[in-house]
């Protein structure tokens, strides 16, 4: 029987997903299996995806969706609960089960990385992707502060980032999409030029594998690096939850 993985997501045409499992499947001589982008405007779309596509097993789950897949998953790994965003589901008896394997992926990619002096971080944006970097942080021992567009309670806004707090957060990770492909002028409004070589940057985006952020940051001396390793460790792990009994 055909099995069918894919990507939920928005605008997803330029997505690692199904070249690194259309390229697994091909290396494990797995003939039936193929992994599909379901690009949907609104979540409302992919319960008609889910209702149409024969022998589905799993999915992962890109921006916009992580949060806005809650509503319709029938059971919740713990984890993937307590951060409150979903990356990957499962096709199970009694309908849909989220995962979050960001958290693993951003955790062994960044941990290489990591100096005595990256004690305090910054997590540039509040969404889905931003959850599973704050849970990471919190096991790694690191404390962090949100930055967005409004300052609120616990969260500082671009306009707020100053000498002594870049200074203070030597680890920095962008969480929003700016500057992805094709926008790869776009960047985080940051003061750049407070930067360091004591500061690690690291850029969730993937493509291109060198971020204007990224860029900015390495000219100031700091270390960056994108989200491309965080990708293929989550991709592995959901490869895992998908073949699990």
């Amino acid at each position: 029987m055909d099995k069918r993985f894919g990507l939920l997501g928005r605008n997803i045409s330029y997505s690692f997903s199904q070249g690194y499992f259309t390229e697994k499947f091909k290396e494990l001589g797995l003939t039936g299996y193929s992994y599909v982008n379901f690009d949907v405007q609104k979540i409302e779309d992919f319960q008609e995806i889910i209702n149409s596509t024969k022998g589905l097993v799993g999915f992962n789950i890109t921006i916009p969706y992580k949060e806005a897949i809650f509503p319709y998953l029938t059971a919740i790994d713990p984890e993937a609960k307590e951060i409150g965003a979903v990356n990957v589901v499962k096709v199970v008896p009694n309908g849909l089960k989220g995962y979050n394997t960001d958290v693993h992926g951003f955790k062994e990619s960044l941990r290489p990385h990591l100096k005595p002096w990256h004690t305090n971080a910054l997590i540039l944006g509040t969404g889905g992707a931003s959850k599973a970097v704050a849970h990471a942080l919190k096991s790694l021992q690191i404390p962090y502060k949100y930055v967005s567009r409004t300052a609120s309670s616990g969260k500082i806004g671009y306009g707020d980032l100053n000498a002594a707090t870049i200074s203070k957060h030597t680890v920095i990770i962008n969480c929003t999409p700016l500057g992805t492909f094709p926008n790869v002028e776009q960047k985080p409004a940051i003061p750049y030029q407070f930067l360091t070589d004591k500061h690690l940057v690291f850029d969730l985006i993937y493509n291109p594998p060198q971020t204007s952020f990224m860029k900015h940051a390495q000219a100031q001396g700091a270390t960056a690096v994108n989200g491309h390793e965080m990708l293929k460790l989550q991709a592995e792990k959901a490869w895992k939850i998908w073949n699990e009994n």
